[in-house]
């Protein structure tokens, strides 16, 4: 083997142990960031973040709307925050 040879295939070697090693490093951020990842591409499908507060309407009874008010003066957490909290 001459010089050329040599070369080309100790860049070839190196070349496929880089991108063995790329491929390592992305499979470990995509699994370290899985959420944000997720998160990203649900809002390409609906341009809404999950973090963003929304307002809707809802019909609860006379007693939990007491219950949750006396859960919101006790704790001093906004009524939304207790809601959020008992479904997540």
């Amino acid at each position: 083997m001459n010089k050329k040879t040599i070369s080309k295939a100790s860049k070839s070697k190196d070349f496929d142990s880089a991108q063995k090693f790329n491929a390592k490093r992305i499979s470990g951020i995509m699994k370290k960031y899985k959420e944000v990842f997720k998160d990203l591409e649900n809002y390409d499908k609906t341009h809404e973040l999950p973090f963003h507060r929304k307002r809707i309407d809802i019909t609860l009874s006379v007693r939990t709307i007491n219950k949750l008010r006396e859960e919101s003066k006790r704790t001093g957490k906004p009524v939304s925050h207790i809601i959020e909290e008992c479904i997540n």
